[in-house]
């Protein structure tokens, strides 16, 4: 860990947004802010988001990891007293405008979080649940498609056999497995995941951190996690968050082994938390 000068300051100036020189932006915020009623969750965060990677968010509790992420695909919408000011672009598509499908930027945003939320179907109806929303009938067609997510969530061979059991037959791992395929299966760009480990075992942990190096190839993955090594383990870049603000982000390796701020040094090492 880099020596610390007694001149460097304790409280952080947020760094431009950054991204890796050759990736496209899948996702970009600017000057995003979010309000719980008189309570300010976000400030001003500027952040560039590249394709087909897996970017970590970290800080400490309450920092707006979470809130930032339900900022994302307009969660925080469902929310009385909620208030969000600046710009979520995903693609060309400006998601805070007024003629823009909630309903579509939450296909192209998909969302897992904490703990699996399957519903109270098959297995096969959990994945077809959106395919059938977005008015797929045809049972070939939906088979193939059900087919493609379970085996892109590396579920598939799991569950062939079992396609109308219960999901809640599925153990913890096998279930957030399932809502990473319902999600896939309408085909997002992005993927966002809020402590998608947090409640599996390290077997299924590292099965899980596996695939999500296999997702990467094909989608972006926004990852908020409380493990410091997992996000160093998995991601690629990394974007530190306290009090709302967006303090530092660059790429993982970099930011682990010599960070820019002194904030992000002294929350990494342990210092808070």
């Amino acid at each position: 860990m880099p020596s610390v000068s007694p001149n460097r300051p304790s409280v952080a100036t947020p760094a431009a947004p950054a991204a890796a020189p050759a990736a496209a932006i899948a996702l970009q915020a600017r000057g995003l802010s979010l309000w719980y009623g008189a309570r300010r969750a976000l400030d001003g965060i500027d952040l560039d988001v590249p394709a087909r990677r897996i970017t970590a968010l970290i800080g400490p509790s309450g920092c707006g990891k979470s809130s930032l992420l339900r900022c994302l695909n307009r969660l925080n919408d469902e929310l009385p007293g909620c208030r969000v000011e600046g710009q979520v672009r995903i693609g060309g598509l400006d998601a805070y405008a007024k003629d823009t499908p909630v309903h579509d930027l939450r296909r192209r945003v998909g969302m897992v979080f904490q703990r699996p939320n399957p519903f109270p179907l098959s297995i096969h109806d959990n994945v077809a649940y959106g395919l059938r929303l977005l008015g797929l009938r045809r049972r070939r067609e939906l088979d193939e498609r059900i087919e493609a997510a379970l085996k892109a969530a590396a579920l598939w061979d799991e569950v062939a056999a079992r396609l109308d059991d219960s999901a809640f037959s599925l153990s913890l791992g096998q279930q957030q497995r399932l809502v990473i395929a319902r999600a896939l299966a309408v085909e997002p760009e992005v993927l966002m995941l809020d402590e998608p480990a947090s409640a599996l075992d390290p077997v299924s942990t590292l099965r899980f951190e596996e695939l999500l190096h296999e997702l990467a190839a094909r989608y972006t993955l926004l990852l908020v996690t409380h493990n410091m090594q997992q996000a160093a383990r998995v991601s690629d870049f990394t974007a530190f968050l306290h009090d709302g603000r967006l303090i530092e982000f660059g790429d993982t390796d970099a930011l682990f082994t010599n960070p820019r701020e002194r904030q992000t040094e002294d929350f990494i090492t342990g210092r808070y938390g």
